[in-house]
């Protein structure tokens, strides 16, 4: 076996262990939440649109979504992370929107695992994003790689995934992030598709997506502290003792999603943001593009969903789409521009605020 194959092993069980946790343990933040809980639009009684006229379309990265949605990347690499895929991509089909894949770096270490990410054949038209941690770039991974990631899945866009405290927090981590926004820098301008930056679920502050704007980056995905916290998730897969503590120090650690949003529009204000990290419902995804985001990532409700069928993922997506279409209607915003540019209040406070 040579040194690829056995980290694609490794790599593989570590995603067994990812599902079994995420499906059967509590993996939420310890006190600390999305922030969208502070904030909620402004009820219109009098929003001067028929709801039938609520447009959820928008423009992503130069293509056309039905709605402001992304299914956020969870998955891949295992037998049962492609069934899920499939599942989730027959969403994105049914309902017009985009979809990312879990990190193919075991199909990239070990071809034999590609399967488990490709879902062309049931979602031919959606945005698909391939995905590859970003720390691979300091341990061999370079253009080659990221293009094979892209190639595999047949990818329309390439995440990158930046994701330091949860490889610290692991055994073996890769944790040599030293000199990444400059390899960055070179995959942006050798990669013929858009590249993202994404956490995984502690937020991206000003200062990091202003560096990655300048290292290139064509659009910033917060994944923001509140929902998944993988601090947790490692906390649970911990062997001994001390492992476990030091885990748990960062039970509370990151930037919350609402937050993050704000930050990420400050710190690259011509890029596109996506909102993720605990959006659960319509109203959640209302709230962030309220905030400034252009559209919303949601994950766990719809792994669960995908976990069961086909059928209840496009049924949960739906919810959610249908939910934000009624949550704009109320806004009296008759499309996502105009529900982009809508007064937000803060709870507890008077003073309406306009974010943008």
């Amino acid at each position: 076996m040579n040194i690829r194959t056995g980290a694609a092993a490794e790599h593989r069980s570590r995603k067994l262990e990812h599902i079994e946790i995420s499906l059967n343990c509590d993996t939420g933040f310890a006190g600390t939440t999305t922030g969208l809980e502070k904030y909620r639009i402004i009820h219109q009684a009098v929003p001067e649109i028929d709801l039938d006229a609520v447009d959820l379309s928008v423009r992503f990265l130069g293509e056309m979504l039905s709605a402001p949605v992304l299914i956020s990347s969870m998955v891949g690499g295992i037998d049962e992370a492609g069934r899920i895929n499939r599942n989730l991509a027959a969403a994105a089909q049914r309902h017009g929107v985009a979809m990312g894949v879990g990190s193919q770096r075991c199909a990239i270490d070990d071809p034999g695992c590609a399967e488990s990410f490709m879902v062309r054949d049931v979602a031919p038209d959606i945005y698909l994003c391939a995905n590859i941690g970003a720390v691979q770039l300091n341990y061999g991974y370079g253009a080659g790689e990221c293009i094979s990631a892209v190639e595999m899945i047949d990818a329309d866009a390439l995440i990158l995934h930046l994701n330091p405290l949860q490889e610290a927090l692991q055994p073996g981590g890769n944790t040599r992030f030293s000199g990444l926004l400059k390899k960055i820098e070179t995959i942006c301008r050798t990669v013929r598709v858009p590249v993202i930056a994404k956490e995984v679920c502690f937020g991206i502050s000003e200062t990091a997506a202003r560096d990655l704007a300048n290292a290139g980056v064509r659009c910033i995905d917060v994944a923001g502290a509140g929902g998944t916290s993988w601090s947790e998730v490692e906390r649970r897969r911990a062997i001994n003792n001390s492992d476990k503590s030091v885990a748990q120090a960062f039970a509370s650690w990151g930037i919350p999603t609402a937050e993050s949003v704000l930050m990420a529009r400050s710190g690259a204000p011509d890029l596109p943001v996506i909102a993720s990290g605990g959006i659960r419902t319509g109203i959640d995804a209302a709230k962030a593009i309220a905030l400034g985001a252009d559209i919303a990532g949601i994950g766990m409700p719809l792994f669960r969903a995908a976990c069961e069928s086909a059928e209840s993922a496009i049924e949960s997506l739906g919810i959610v789409i249908e939910t934000l279409r009624r949550a704009m209607f109320c806004a009296g915003a008759s499309c996502v521009h105009e529900l982009n540019q809508s007064k937000l209040i803060i709870t507890g406070e008077e003073k309406a605020c306009q974010q943008k």
